[in-house]
């Protein structure tokens, strides 16, 4: 069983999506042990042990996840089927890198694929809760 199916149906965890099942869309993107892994391309077995992040531990319906309220102010979504994979990976991304220029999002999103929206309202949702972001505001 894949770890995107275990997620998914051994611990109801919906959120993380599948798309093209091969790795290549970024849908079933989750964090282990902190890092963004394609749960598409792992046995569920690989994660034993390892602490896992999915969408659904991002922030409740009453206290969003700044990038989950970034997303919304900046409209990076439409379908959503692709979100939580963005979201994962920008969670990433800024724990790398919390300063990151619009280059460097755009280089580390180039994994996952969006269908409906374009990748800008993306890039500037991940930006705008950037440290550099938060910076310039002050």
């Amino acid at each position: 069983m894949t770890l995107a199916d275990f997620v998914r149906q051994e611990l109801n965890l919906t959120g993380t999506h599948l798309g093209c099942e091969h790795g290549v869309c970024g849908a079933c993107t989750i964090l282990m042990n902190g890092e963004a892994v394609r749960s598409c391309l792992m046995l569920a077995p690989q994660a034993d042990g390892a602490v896992l992040n999915t969408v659904e531990g991002l922030g409740e319906s009453q206290e969003l996840h700044p990038l989950q309220r970034a997303f919304q102010d900046h409209h990076a979504l439409q379908c959503g089927f692709c979100t939580p994979g963005f979201l994962m990976t920008a969670v990433a991304i800024l724990k790398e890198n919390p300063t990151p220029s619009r280059e460097e999002v755009r280089e580390a999103i180039s994994g996952n694929i969006c269908r409906c929206t374009g990748y800008q309202p993306i890039i500037n949702a991940i930006l705008q809760v950037s440290k550099k972001s938060m910076e310039t505001e002050k």
